[in-house]
């Protein structure tokens, strides 16, 4: 069964906004310690753009969208949601959201995966 799913992406011109949302099942999104976004292009590794942790009390971003990304989440419709601004072409790829738990070395394991949203910069 799907337990995460995302949604909200989209083509949009540099400079533009897009806001992703990540619908999770209830025990997903209650039971997770650790929430994030990864993103894809083709032919690229893929790379995370924005982790929570903590219910949100801890965030991490990379330089490549530091102060153009952000995570939230709202914890009555079980949703983790990912604005993005000041898109740049660069940022063009399949997003996807994740969740899981710590592993034995306190490090995220993301073992729950969406099947992702694609975003298009032009």
């Amino acid at each position: 069964h799907v337990q995460l799913v995302e949604s909200g992406g989209g083509s949009v011109q540099a400079g533009g906004s897009l806001r992703l949302s990540c619908a999770a099942s209830r025990y997903l999104f209650s039971g997770s310690i650790c929430m994030a976004w990864f993103r894809q292009a083709p032919g690229k590794q893929r790379e995370g753009v924005a982790a929570s942790y903590r219910g949100g009390r801890t965030k991490y971003y990379p330089d490549s969208v530091k102060g153009r990304f952000s995570i939230s989440k709202d914890n009555a419709k079980n949703t983790l949601y990912l604005q993005m601004n000041s898109l740049k072409p660069e940022d063009t790829a399949m997003y996807y959201c994740a969740t899981g738990s710590p592993g034995y070395d306190g490090s995220c394991r993301y073992n729950y995966w969406g099947q992702g949203t694609q975003v298009t910069v032009s």
